[in-house]
Parts: structure tokens; C-alpha cells; sequence
């Protein structure tokens, strides 16, 4: 389909796809095997300006917005959900601060994340707080001039890898989730390190690993807003980036898509191309209907955030829920289609489907996405009743 991209968003999409044809699918697999940190297509990336999309011109970046982001995703993805996930990853650590850093922040830090030269991490997550975004442990405590943090993230994408760490802690418990602030740590603070690389089903080219503070100082100028906006600036984080999260199941189910079409066309069984049966045509009918919904659902919602409107949890959700059940589904019918090949290593679909499965946990699983939207239309339905 023809989704109107402009002649600058169809550059970004085919300098992203060459990207992944040219550097990422000859080294998927061996990074998948080894598990090793995809540094040097992260330098392709930065010197190709990739990690400049979002990010205003002022700060050195393109000055693009979510839907140039979801397609380069995509891309990506299309190629290597671990590799993307690295990428995205990036955004989802930055937007803290680009959405509420002031000035001098974004100075500091903006202009070296647009050029690549360090990348960035988003700590939420910890070992007993996952769904339950509320119950974080870790404090950040204001002692003079510092804030002293203590507690463990867990599941950290980029961490250990990163040179900058967005991190909400709890400052005032009393107040609950109000209680909650964020804050840049910046690797090598004192007291700050990493726990063990996790050894992760998928995406394993993605570094996740443990942040540990431990009495970990940190200048009090580092706090992102002001004290009790932690969990605020989570959230609006994450209404913008679970639309990228979308595009990573986009661009999975499309990889894994375009595998099984080649493998149908080619494998022979009674004599016929198997996809001349029409068993295999209607799995893949229903892979491309689900590929181009989603698409369109993506590309749809990343438009609507780009268009500045203040309200998006419940379009991210939607968006992030589908499009992922869409790449999980794709991924796991190509295996199907492709049969006791697509179950081998030497095939990509099987990385494919074993990648495929975080897109439905991380970022919010897709029942918390389901309890956003169920909560949003609760809302919209209460506003209707009043204007009666």
C-alpha cells in the first residue's frame, strides 16, 4: 500500500532498509549464537544520523518526529528485532528528557545522543515492580547538593551499554505514586553498577542487565521537572514510545512474512510448489491482511502523535497491543508454513518467533495495554454522559 509518505520519510525507510540488508541480516545470526553487543551497526546508525530522527534541530537532530521513528523501527526490525530493540531503545531512555528536561539538560545531553556518541538507557523496572509500575523500591534521597540514590532495576535494556540512565526512584513514599521522581545517572556515577548480563530467549544481540545503586550520588541538578513528577514523565515516555514498540512487530512479522513466501515458492512437495495449495495461500492471505492492518494502524496513531494532541495513552496502547499480536502470530504461522525447515537454525523464522515474543511483555504487557484502553473508554464514556 501507498501510505503518503513524504519524499524525505521514503529516504529514512530505504537508508534504514539498506541499513539492514547491507549490515544486519549477514550478522543476525552469528549475534543471536554470541549474544554480543551490535556496537558497530550502532556506529552505521549514528554516522547515517538515525539517532538524530526525534530530535530538534536546535539539539543537533533532524527534528523529525514518531512516524520517521516507527519507520526506521521497522526497518530495522524487519531484519533484527535484537539490533532494533537497541536502537529503540535509545528513544525510550531519551524522551525523559526531551520531554521534560530543561534547557541546560538538553544542551548537555541532546546534541551527543543525536550524533550516536552515547547511548541511553530507561530504568523503571525492578524486580518486584514490572506491571505493578507502582511498586518501586528504589529512593533518590536529596542530601545537600546531591541526591543519593539506592535500589536495583532490573530487565534494563542497554544497560551496561549506555552512557546515560533515566531513572524513576521514589523521593517521597508517603505520597505514593505522587511520590515518585525522575532522574539522569550517568555511568560512572559513583556507587552505580551493573548486575550480570541476562541470558534472554530473544533479542539477544540487546544487552538487559541489573542497575545497581548503592548509595549512588548524583548531582541535585540532575533530576528531571521537579520532585514528584516521576511517574508522570514515565508515562508521557511511554505514550510516545509504545507506537515504536508497534513498528518492532511491524517489521518482525513482515521479515518473517517475506521468509515464508520465498520457502513456499520454492519448496515442492506431490509434485506442485506448496504455495500453490490452498491451505498455505490462505496462512499466508491472513499473515499479509494482519501485516497491512497493522501497518496502517501504526503509521495511523504515530501520525496523531506527531499532530501534538495532549491525549495518546489509549492510541499507543491500541497501536502496541495489535500490531505486537500481529508480529507474535505472523512469526509463529511462517514457522508453520515453512514446517520442520522454519523450526531450524539455519532458517531466520525461528529467531524470528522466539524475538517476536517480548514485543508483547515489554514497554507494558498487553493486558496492562488492554487495562489502558478498557480505562480510557471508561473515561470517554463518563465525559459523554455528562455533556447529555
Amino acid at each position: 500500500m501507498d501510505y503518503f509518505l513524504t519524499e524525505e520519510q521514503q529516504m529514512i525507510r530505504d537508508l534504514a532498509r539498506q541499513i539492514a540488508e547491507e549490515k544486519i541480516v549477514p550478522v543476525r545470526a552469528e549475534l543471536d549464537e554470541t549474544g554480543e553487543f551490535p556496537w558497530k551497526i550502532m556506529k552505521v546508525l549514528a554516522q547515517s544520523d538515525m539517532f538524530g530522527l526525534f530530535i530538534p534541530e536546535e539539539y543537533g537532530g533532524l527534528g523529525k518526529g514518531c512516524l520517521e521513528l516507527c519507520i526506521a523501527v521497522e526497518e530495522l526490525s524487519r531484519a533484527c528485532l535484537g539490533v532494533a530493540t537497541s536502537y529503540a531503545a535509545n528513544a525510550l531512555g531519551t524522551y525523559p528528557i526531551l520531554l521534560f528536561g530543561s534547557d541546560e539538560q538538553k544542551k548537555k545531553y541532546l546534541p551527543d545522543i543525536s550524533a550516536g556518541k552515547r547511548l541511553v538507557a530507561f530504568g523503571l523496572t525492578e524486580p518486584n515492580a514490572g506491571s505493578d509500575a507502582g511498586g518501586i523500591q528504589t529512593t533518590a534521597k536529596l542530601e545537600g547538593s546531591e541526591y543519593v540514590l539506592n535500589g536495583t532495576k532490573q530487565w534494563i535494556t542497554n544497560g551496561g551499554e549506555a552512557e546515560i540512565y533515566t531513572i524513576i526512584a521514589i523521593t517521597d513514599r508517603a505520597k505514593g505514586a505522587r511520590g515518585a521522581s525522575a532522574f539522569i545517572v550517568e555511568k560512572g556515577a559513583p556507587g552505580f553498577k551493573f548486575g550480570k548480563k541476562e541470558n534472554k530467549m530473544g533479542i539477544r544481540a540487546s544487552a538487559t542487565r541489573e542497575l545497581i545503586f548503592d548509595n549512588c550520588r548524583i548531582p541535585k541538578e540532575n533530576i528531571l521537572s521537579k520532585e514528584g513528577m516521576g511517574f508522570i514523565v514515565a508515562m508521557k515516555t511511554l505514550d510516545q514510545t509504545r507506537t515504536g514498540v508497534g513498528a518492532q512487530g511491524v517489521g518482525v512479522a513482515q521479515g518473517a512474512f517475506e521468509e515464508a513466501v520465498k520457502f513456499a515458492k520454492q519448496r515442492v512437495q506431490f509434485g506442485h510448489p506448496i504455495i500453490s495449495f490452498q491451505a498455505v495461500q490462505h496462512m499466508l492471505a491472513d499473515m499479509a491482511i494482519q501485516i497491512e492492518a497493522a501497518r496502517a494502524l501504526v503509521y495511523s496513531v504515530a501520525r496523531f502523535v506527531d499532530s501534538g494532541a495532549k491525549e495518546v495513552s489509549k492510541e499507543s496502547a491500541i497501536a502496541k497491543t495489535f500490531a505486537t499480536d500481529v508480529g507474535m502470530k505472523v512469526t509463529v504461522d511462517a514457522v508453520q508454513v515453512m514446517g520442520g525447515s522454519g523450526y531450524m537454525k539455519e532458517y531466520p523464522v525461528e529467531k524470528m518467533m522466539r524475538d517476536a515474543k517480548i514485543l508483547q511483555i515489554y514497554e507494558g504487557t498487553n493486558q496492562i495495554q488492554r487495562n489502558v484502553i478498557g480505562q480510557a473508554l471508561i473515561k470517554e464514556a463518563a465525559k459523554k454522559n455528562k455533556t447529555l
